[in-house]
């Protein structure tokens, strides 16, 4: 099985401005996210930016980019376009592409090899993650997405409100995502769905056309940079 990694990255960040390039112990915050991703060891690993200074950031830490447009709708759809003219140029065609988010530099490793796993089971069109909910005040945060699934994980839906009603237990969504191609294919030249436009959640479109979703429970939830605030924790983290 021939797998890929592509990791989305915009300069257009209005909370953390050039965040990709922002300094984390020397290094741009996207070369970390790299390196993550390459301990895996699953695949080969591509950032699709739309800035060449990401690019040449990259390059210079030793990894590779591809070039995409600026004013695609989605990390879903620059990840789309990114393997086509990673294809156009003679690269391999991936039976599964795994999405890294950008601002992860303490992504763990583990969870790319878990996701590879994951296909074994046959069934899945993509894999994604959760884990228990222990801080009550997230049940509460629409930030948190929570989500329901059968008994052998397949996922039935996923809110920013607390789901399913009653249940002792609730689990949060982790918006980290592994596609087989054609999976994926389906996904970007489908259109937003109504209920993916009330939550604002992307998975909602795969769910409405009939993508099989599946939700490992994992404790390797990584952290996101969004804020001055959380550089600073992460630059203390790497210190």
């Amino acid at each position: 099985m021939k797998v890929q990694v592509y990791i989305p990255s915009r300069m257009a960040s209005t909370r953390l401005p050039n965040k990709p390039l922002a300094d984390i112990a020397g290094k741009p915050m996207i070369c970390h996210v790299v390196n993550r991703a390459q301990e895996a060891d699953v695949g080969d690993v591509f950032v699709a930016c739309d800035d060449e200074r990401i690019g040449e950031a990259v390059r210079a830490d030793g990894g590779q980019f591809v070039m995409t447009d600026s004013a695609l709708p989605s990390g879903s759809d620059r990840i789309w376009q990114a393997v086509q003219r990673q294809m156009a140029q003679g690269g391999e065609k991936p039976d599964v592409i795994i999405n890294v988010q950008g601002d992860e530099p303490f992504l763990p490793p583990e969870l790319l090899k878990e996701a590879v796993k994951a296909f074994d089971l046959g069934w899945p069109d993509v894999v994604t993650f959760a884990h228990e909910i222990d801080n009550p005040a997230e049940l509460a945060d629409p930030n948190m997405v929570k989500l329901v699934t059968d008994e052998h994980g397949r996922a039935h839906y996923f809110s920013r409100c607390p789901i399913p009603h009653g249940a002792k237990v609730m689990k949060r969504h982790i918006g980290f995502y592994a596609y087989r191609y054609d999976a994926l294919e389906k996904f970007v030249a489908s259109a937003p769905s109504p209920l993916e436009k009330q939550e604002s959640l992307e998975q909602l479109r795969g769910l409405d056309i009939g993508l099989k979703y599946y939700v490992a429970m994992t404790k390797h939830a990584p952290i996101g940079i969004d804020t001055p605030e959380d550089l600073e924790k992460a630059r203390a983290l790497k210190a």
